[in-house]
């Protein structure tokens, strides 16, 4: 497929009730993988690649070096890639636009996008995450593709209590909106588990939801069920991965 077209494909996986599963990869070789499960599209998890390469996450990956493993992958499957971009290595437009370009360039149909300030606190206004959006949208039209901004906003992982979440429903409906209308493609609030307060995310955002799998998360079957577009399982396969090797090898250590 050309980059085109798998853009197109991508977007077209995001289906209210009928979600898109992302069993998140690290390189090339998960990639292939999950390819081979079956997957209809590979997205990467932020943490995931970091880890894989010895980094920690918030953009302490080198940018070159996720360029290179956004390639490798891109050319080892003949799948939509969406990478998890972070908070695109800048805080100006101009930066994200920039930025944005190279993974693309890299082979990328989509991004995620986070709006909490990467390295620093709290989120950026809806205002300035609004234009960076856009920034990050235009990237993809001077690519001469439709690439997939998956919106993230941060406020359900600031806050990692349930009890507290339906206080910061009107904020977290307020940027999904906002940042559909500086032209995201989906909306990704992590960290939110109620079912109820899912619901009404769908029902208040007419772009498609992502939904993180964590634990006290539904299972995709009943996020489908609410009318979820999306479903991502971030970093857990990287640490199930991780955590099996470290089991096998103390055997072979006598640990």
């Amino acid at each position: 497929m050309s980059q085109a077209t798998r853009a197109r494909t991508f977007s077209e996986l995001h289906r209210k009730g009928d979600p898109v599963l992302l069993f998140n990869i690290w390189d090339a070789g998960s990639a292939r993988a999950v390819a081979e499960a079956g997957a209809k599209a590979v997205a990467t998890g932020s943490w995931s690649v970091a880890g894989a390469h010895g980094y920690g996450d918030g953009e302490a990956i080198p940018l070159e070096l996720l360029e290179t493993v956004s390639e490798r992958i891109a050319a080892s499957v003949d799948l939509p890639l969406s990478v998890d971009f972070e908070g695109a290595y800048a805080a100006d437009p101009e930066g994200v636009t920039a930025n944005v370009a190279r993974i693309v360039e890299a082979g990328a149909v989509g991004i995620n996008f986070e709006d909490q300030v990467v390295g620093g606190e709290g989120l950026y206004s809806v205002a300035e995450q609004a234009a960076r959006i856009e920034a990050a949208r235009a990237a993809g039209e001077a690519a001469g593709i439709s690439l997939f901004v998956n919106a993230r906003t941060d406020l359900f992982l600031k806050d990692r209590e349930p009890a507290n979440h339906p206080a910061l429903m009107e904020e977290a409906i307020e940027r999904a909106r906002a940042y559909a209308a500086a032209g995201a493609s989906g909306i990704f609030m992590p960290g939110l588990k109620t079912p109820e307060l899912i619901r009404q995310a769908v029902e208040a955002v007419a772009l498609p939801l992502n939904i993180l799998i964590m634990p006290g998360v539904p299972e995709p079957k009943e996020l489908a069920t609410l009318g979820v577009a999306r479903v991502s399982y971030g970093p857990g396969p990287w640490r199930e991965m991780t955590a099996w090797v470290t089991e096998r090898a103390g055997k072979v250590y006598g640990g």
